[in-house]
């Protein structure tokens, strides 16, 4: 739901944006075709924008649609952008259209997340990945946090662990900046909290069964792929799988819902995690 304080102007919100994206009112006002008095006015509340105008700086400012809607209502505007559920008959097509994607991406893992990381949809090399994870982590609803950080998820079996969960920590302090969304972080401050490692390799942390010789090999694969994007090193069937992962968003959203979803895939970083999962997931119906 989006959060709405009637006490606040949309003028001291709107100048907030403005600053978080570090850009002086003249390049605003450049941006949105208008003047920097006047972006001056609304921010001071001495100008009402209009209802255009607020969406115009909104898009100007990168401000994510959710709290576009907010900004129209504290301005005395009505929402612009609906919030369809995923289960809504209207969203049969885009349901169908992800199914299919990540369906054509198999063997490789992929998947598809909301704004608070909740997973909406998954393939078979998603499922392979989660092998051993607790079933009390699998049991609706799922999120891909808890499932990658949770000492009893995938955490104990990723080797470079400490530089992982660094990653996917700055990543969501990125993305509470740009949302705000008091939801992500209290998810971020839970896994967080979740015990770090004390050295890297969480193959030795799991209990030793890979010894020096895996380790230092998951290192020579790590320093191979780090030439381009740091890998996520898994531990899988008594070999270390090699993944670096993408991010994909819709152009343009209209939904609130839309805007929020996130398709991750994990492409193998080496030949042998290629082979391997080529080797091990069924291929799709």
């Amino acid at each position: 739901m989006t959060t709405v304080l009637p006490d606040t102007g949309v003028g001291p919100l709107l100048r907030d944006w403005r600053e978080q994206r570090r850009i002086s009112q003249l390049e605003l006002a450049l941006r949105a075709d208008s003047s920097a008095r006047h972006i001056s006015f609304i921010e001071t509340g001495r100008s009402r924008p209009s209802e255009d105008m607020v969406l115009r700086l909104a898009e100007q400012l990168a401000v994510p649609v959710r709290e576009r809607n907010a900004l129209l209502v504290i301005a005395g505007y009505a929402p612009r952008y609906p919030q369809t559920p995923l289960d809504d008959p209207a969203m049969a097509s885009l349901r169908e259209s992800l199914d299919r994607l990540l369906a054509a991406y198999e063997p490789y893992p992929a998947l598809v997340v909301d704004g608070t990381y909740g997973v909406v949809a998954a393939n078979r090399g998603i499922a392979l990945m989660l092998d051993g994870v607790s079933e009390k982590l699998l049991t609706p609803p799922v999120n891909a946090m808890r499932l990658t950080l949770h000492p009893e998820g995938l955490a104990p079996r990723i080797v470079n662990l400490r530089e992982w969960r660094a990653d996917l920590l700055a990543q969501m302090d990125r993305q509470i900046a740009l949302e705000r969304s008091p939801a992500l972080r209290e998810l971020h401050d839970e896994v967080a909290a979740y015990p770090a490692p004390s050295t890297e390799g969480g193959t030795d942390r799991a209990g030793g069964h890979g010894g020096r010789g895996r380790a230092a090999g998951a290192t020579d694969r790590r320093r191979a792929a780090a030439a381009f994007a740091l890998p996520m090193l898994l531990e899988h069937g008594g070999r270390v799988l090699s993944f670096v992962s993408s991010i994909a968003t819709f152009n343009t959203p209209m939904d609130v819902t839309v805007a929020e979803l996130a398709i991750e895939t994990f492409l193998p970083a080496d030949r042998e995690t290629a082979a391997y999962l080529h080797a091990h997931v069924a291929p799709g119906a």
